[in-house]
């Protein structure tokens, strides 16, 4: 009989946390709420909270809604969500992650100091927002929305090309991207930069940003992983290809339903492990699946 571990630092953090426990205080009282897009980026949590009364909602759907109660999740949103909801009469249960909120605040209050100095002449022209995180993901579009729109969102050094290095730059990155990615990028941009100013702020998230060398460990002491994670997961790509890198005999599943049984075959001592945005009693689930 194999053992059979999960790792104790995988699983939610501490804003999916937060959002989830909003979010279930609220179904206690009510029986039923609103919320703006799925709630973590995993199927299995978001049916769970769905058969206790969580109704997720698109963008689209928000604008025709009114006079209800509507979680927004810990991926923040844009200053126009929070517009369209006082006008439709919506009550806001606001569960955006505060380092994620911190970062909104920032960069908005970045953007509202260059505007007054374009405005007093200060400048000749307003600096470039860029910010380096997955276009379309929810926390970037809350975080573009800051600068009217205005920001960049750069994916990875093959984005820069299009990027006028002449004018004063400010980079930001999303809150769950990688430290190297990161300091890639600013390099890059180094190397790129031919006049103007470059500033850039480290606002990655250390809860996230430190299990990568946990979850590097963890995978190296174990003769097969399987790792855990919903397809939507940003994060859960990430540490599953880091997993991979320590361990090639690392697979990734969505639950204890589409593992194959057989890839664990020889191995004495297997890991269980997963994404931020994975829940601990899937995980749970899939260690009883394989024993």
């Amino acid at each position: 009989m194999p053992i059979i571990e999960i790792d104790e630092n995988s699983g939610f953090c501490f804003g999916v946390v937060t959002a989830i426990q909003k979010a279930e205080a609220e179904l206690e009282k009510s029986g039923s709420l609103h919320c703006l897009g799925d709630i973590v980026h995993n199927a299995s949590e978001v049916e769970r909270l769905r058969l206790r009364g969580l109704k997720t909602i698109t963008h689209a759907e928000l604008e025709r809604l009114h006079d209800s109660t509507v979680l927004l999740r810990a991926h923040g949103e844009p200053p126009t969500t929070y517009a369209t909801a006082e006008r439709n009469n919506i009550t806001v249960i606001d569960a955006t992650c505060p380092v994620v909120l911190r970062l909104q605040l920032r960069i908005k209050q970045a953007y509202e100091d260059a505007r007054r100095m374009l405005e007093s002449r200060e400048i000749k022209e307003m600096p470039l927002f860029v910010i380096y995180g997955k276009e379309g993901h929810a926390e970037v579009n809350g975080l573009v929305g800051q600068t009217d729109g205005t920001a960049i969102v750069i994916q990875g050094p093959a984005d820069l090309d299009g990027i006028d290095f002449s004018r004063d730059i400010l980079l930001y990155s999303q809150t769950t991207k990688s430290l190297d990615g990161f300091r890639n990028i600013v390099e890059e941009i180094k190397k790129r930069k031919t006049s103007g100013k470059f500033e850039y702020f480290d606002t990655i998230c250390r809860q996230v940003a430190n299990r990568l060398d946990k979850i590097r460990d963890f995978a190296a002491t174990h003769d097969a992983v399987v790792f855990v994670c919903g397809a939507k997961s940003s994060n859960g790509k990430v540490l599953f290809e880091e997993c991979r890198k320590v361990n090639p005999r690392t697979y990734l599943v969505s639950d204890g339903s589409n593992l194959d049984m057989s890839l664990l075959e020889g191995a004495e001592k297997i890991g269980i492990c997963g994404a931020t945005s994975t829940p601990r009693w899937l995980m749970a689930e899939v260690a009883q699946a394989i024993k």
